[in-house]
């Protein structure tokens, strides 16, 4: 036999062995196409509201939540809000090239454009059936959601809280770069101009912007105004700003956005409290002093802060070459170590205090009484005893990663770095193709054919609905009820805040969406990838 006929032989025996394989992935292939296709139809014909979203759903639609109830017309920008959806569907058109997930995402803009504040940023949520309409939801069930302040007020202007404004700006970006639509140009820009025109000469951020109305909450000062680190505000504008300095190449732009990266960057050096207590704070007034800040979150030092800021701290390193970001980090992780809580108080690998007083390194440990917004109040002392469930007073932290970065740099320094306006270009985060892809499919402990499976006929995969949420019944009342609410995540009947729902109610939930969307195309993404 010749070598020929050998060759032809071995390659005949293994399509024979391959071919079915081969057919088997096509068939799964086709069945997850269809699945994702009815499935996000399904969110797009009968769940989405003028291409808006909340986060879950009675399967009737008798009920919706974002993080409180929400009207029928009231869409969430709030993440895994409306812009979340946004991104999903830009993910699922870069790895299918599926016009369908295109024109969805093409949705998701056209409500967010419509909910975008004149000064061109984002509130948590907007209402299509107007702002009357919005007034009347803070005035019921905003208002009366004990332990969410931010709820309580409606100051008709945008927030960088939560992340909603970055997560809806980074969406329109991505949408723009993908067709180079003229038409997203003009909102997106308003948007990044948002970030410019809102920051603060020191560098930092407010949390609500433009300026409002003062609003008193249990007596505490106003907040809306002060420079605030909490919940990423400063590190997702930097990051937002990034982005549009490496991808959209404005000649007219680039030196805005260069003077405002270094601005908030040098913020974080500014505001860091001086030793003994090398840390900082989540707020901190025009004058540049530690803030309090809703009436659960006194005056303090914050480790959540500071912790993220350190992380921060080294990255800014790393995309200038400075050394300036790198002085005093070992200061503020041998700070972690003298605030560690004694062994007899370290719960579920909660190790360190999340407020720590001013002057002392105290645990503030965070409690409550009452029974609803009216009669309730939160109060502070440095009794562990009956904490707060819904705002816990101690927390995990991943010092020893901190530490370990923190010597990597120190031993592998940057030398004769390549700056282009100050910056390491190449350092710089970089905008992924898969936004949300990656993150949520590894929240999923499914496997595809699970998922596959579990998808209904009406085309949704139903969920235990994470939380739920009294009715709105009225005004709540100066009377204590009955009950210990000291230690719930929420108070008496009249009490609009969300809690986990021990019930069980099956629902429609965006976070299941996404996850199951996001498991399956990581799934083509990668067989994509090893076809080619």
């Amino acid at each position: 036999m010749t070598i020929i006929k050998i060759c032809s032989l071995a390659l005949l025996i293994t399509s024979l062995f391959c071919a079915p394989n081969l057919y088997a992935k096509q068939g799964q292939q086709q069945q997850i196409l269809a699945s994702m296709k009815k499935a996000s139809q399904f969110m797009t014909e009968s769940v989405s509201y003028h291409g808006g979203y909340v986060w879950a759903y009675l399967p009737d639609f008798s009920r919706r939540w974002g993080e409180m109830e929400a009207k029928p017309t009231m869409v969430w920008v709030q993440p895994p809000g409306t812009a979340t959806m946004g991104h999903l569907f830009l993910d699922a058109y870069h790895v299918t090239q599926d016009e369908f997930y295109y024109q969805a995402a093409e949705q998701v803009a056209s409500a967010l454009i419509k909910g975008q504040h004149t000064s061109g940023g984002w509130n948590y949520m907007f209402d299509l059936a107007g702002e009357e309409s919005l007034k009347d939801w803070y005035q019921t069930i905003g208002a009366n959601g004990w332990r969410l302040e931010e709820f309580h007020h409606y100051y008709g202007n945008a927030t960088f809280d939560d992340g909603g404004t970055f997560d809806a700006s980074v969406f329109l970006l991505r949408l723009y770069l993908q067709k180079n639509q003229i038409k997203y140009r003009e909102p997106l820009y308003r948007a990044v101009n948002f970030v410019l025109d809102s920051q603060y000469e020191i560098g930092g951020w407010p949390q609500r912007y433009p300026p409002a109305t003062a609003h008193s909450v249990k007596g505490q000062a106003d907040y809306s105004a002060n420079i605030t680190f909490n919940d990423d505000v400063a590190a997702n504008n930097l990051t937002l700003l990034s982005y549009c300095l490496l991808y959209l190449n404005d000649p007219t732009l680039t030196p805005k956005l260069v003077k405002a990266i270094h601005s908030g960057m040098q913020v974080f050096v500014k505001l860091k409290h001086p030793m003994p207590q090398p840390a900082w704070a989540l707020q901190y007034t025009l004058d540049l002093q530690p803030s309090a800040a809703r009436s659960y979150e006194p005056l303090s030092l914050s480790t959540s802060a500071t912790a993220s800021i350190l992380d921060l701290l080294m990255d800014f390193y790393l995309v200038t070459g400075n050394s300036e970001f790198l002085q005093g980090i070992d200061e503020s992780l041998a700070w972690f170590d003298q605030v560690k809580l004694p062994k007899h108080e370290i719960k579920n690998n909660r190790t360190h205090p999340k407020m720590v007083e001013i002057g002392t390194n105290k645990t503030l440990y965070l409690h409550r009484t009452g029974s609803n917004v009216t009669n309730g109040r939160y109060y502070i002392d440095y009794q562990p005893a009956n904490q707060v469930i819904h705002y816990p007073s101690i927390g995990r932290f991943e010092i020893a990663k901190l530490k370990h970065k923190y010597q990597h740099i120190l031993q592998n320094p940057i030398k004769q770095p390549k700056l282009q306006n100050g910056l390491i270009i190449g350092n710089l985060p970089k905008l992924p193709n898969l936004y949300v892809v990656e993150r949520y499919a590894k929240r999923s402990k499914k496997s595809v054919e699970q998922i596959l499976q579990s998808l209904n006929h009406q085309g949704y995969w139903p969920s235990k609905l994470r939380y739920i949420t009294n009715p709105y019944i009225g005004p709540s009342p100066a009377e204590v009820a009955q009950g210990d609410y000291s230690t719930t995540y929420v108070g008496d009947k009249y009490d609009t805040s969300p809690y986990p729902a021990t019930d069980k109610v099956e629902g429609i939930d965006l976070r299941e969406y996404i996850k199951n969307m996001s498991l399956l195309l990581n799934y083509l993404e990668k067989h994509n990838a090893l076809s080619h």
